[in-house]
């Protein structure tokens, strides 16, 4: 087994305990909290839309039979091109993370930080000992000169980024397939990349590749849990194996095939296009405050954006007492208590954070 080393432009470590709290996600900001403007989460506001709850609605008359996935599974495979044995629909890809750490048989597994930490809590709950890739703020927190260890059979990377919001090149992280690696991808916030570029849900020619996508972001299904793995057939079904009988409710299952509509699909592309637009006024305003050290790491490509202030935990309360909730960046893997992610929203809320935030630096 190879040794994990440390290089110029890499660092990796294992770590047992005693570093971030992995298990810290956003809702906890605002869970129970009343009248704060959410920007720790990662959920697209005002969903889900109309039509979609409708949707959820008529699915409810037949919640006394068993789940019957095969539409929808059929219904994901074609939206991306592959034939339905290269899906698995999952209980979030929060399951998925779990399923990959308990089912694949791994020895050297390696995280790409920073990143959702899901995939490295699934991982130690399993009991392996992970390894962590670190990007660097130097670098942009990008993957150029990263280098991971050879030895590494299993490889987890986030695209578009959380909480970075760096979208890598899909060349670039196809460069990390190796035979007999495992190269994971969460592409949960891809779809709100316009055009979807650097995707590679839907490849067949990168071995080991294993892409998660989840519907709760662009539609507000975060409660509801789902969303859905791409891989060969044979990774598809170790992970089925590994699954709970019907482990995916009636209405999620409408819920994912009809997401995958073109209607649907429309709606999302021009949902990213507003997120894009909304991102760069969210980019533009926080340039005003370069002056205080203030700095958001660019160019973002994700529905949120990773932004270093000093003294962050205290401008984090000060905010809160202002009405706004931001996710708090030292939980992450890489990142330290100078961080914070912020959520993009539309103009209106955005000009209404900027003015709390001078309010707070000022006071």
């Amino acid at each position: 087994m190879d040794t994990l080393t440390t290089t110029a432009r890499m660092r990796t470590h294992t770590d047992h305990g005693g570093g971030p709290d992995l298990r810290h996600h956003g809702d906890a900001e605002v869970r129970g909290a009343v009248g704060l403007t959410d920007l720790a989460v990662n959920v697209r506001a005002n969903t889900p839309p109309a039509w979609l709850k409708q949707h959820l609605a008529a699915s409810l008359d037949g919640l006394a039979a068993y789940p019957d996935g095969r539409a929808a599974r059929a219904a994901v495979a074609a939206r991306h091109g592959v034939t339905p044995d290269r899906v698995l629909l999952t209980s979030g890809a929060a399951e998925a993370f779990v399923l990959l750490a308990r089912a694949l048989k791994v020895r050297q597994p390696v995280v790409v930080h920073p990143q959702f930490t899901e995939p490295e809590a699934a991982l130690r709950d399993a009991g392996h000992a992970v390894g962590r890739v670190l990007l660097r703020e130097e670098d942009g927190f990008r993957l150029a000169g990263t280098t991971v260890p050879e030895g590494a059979d299993l490889v987890v990377i986030g695209n578009p980024t959380n909480p970075t919001s760096v979208l890598h090149p899909a060349a670039s992280i196809a460069e990390l397939a190796r035979p007999g690696r495992v190269l994971v991808v969460d592409e949960a916030f891809m779809d709100a990349v316009p055009g979807e570029r650097e995707a590679l849900a839907g490849r067949t020619d990168v071995p080991g590749l294993v892409v998660l996508r989840s519907l709760t972001k662009t539609w507000g299904l975060a409660g509801l849990r789902i969303g859905y793995v791409l891989s060969d057939p044979e990774t598809i079904e170790t992970l089925a194996a590994a699954q709970p009988l019907w482990p995916v409710s009636s209405p999620a299952l409408a819920a994912a095939e009809a997401c995958v509509a073109p209607a649907a699909l429309a709606e999302a592309s021009a949902a990213a296009l507003e997120i894009a637009a909304d991102r760069a006024h969210l980019l533009e305003g926080l340039r005003e405050f370069a002056a205080f050290g203030v700095r958001a790491v660019e160019p973002a490509e994700g529905p949120f954006i990773l932004l270093r202030a000093p003294g962050a935990h205290a401008l984090r309360e000060r905010l809160r007492d202002r009405g706004f909730a931001l996710r708090r960046g030292d939980t992450f893997p890489a990142l330290g208590a100078e961080w914070l992610r912020v959520a993009v929203r539309d103009r209106g809320t955005t000009d209404r954070l900027l003015g709390a935030l001078r309010a707070a630096m000022a006071g």
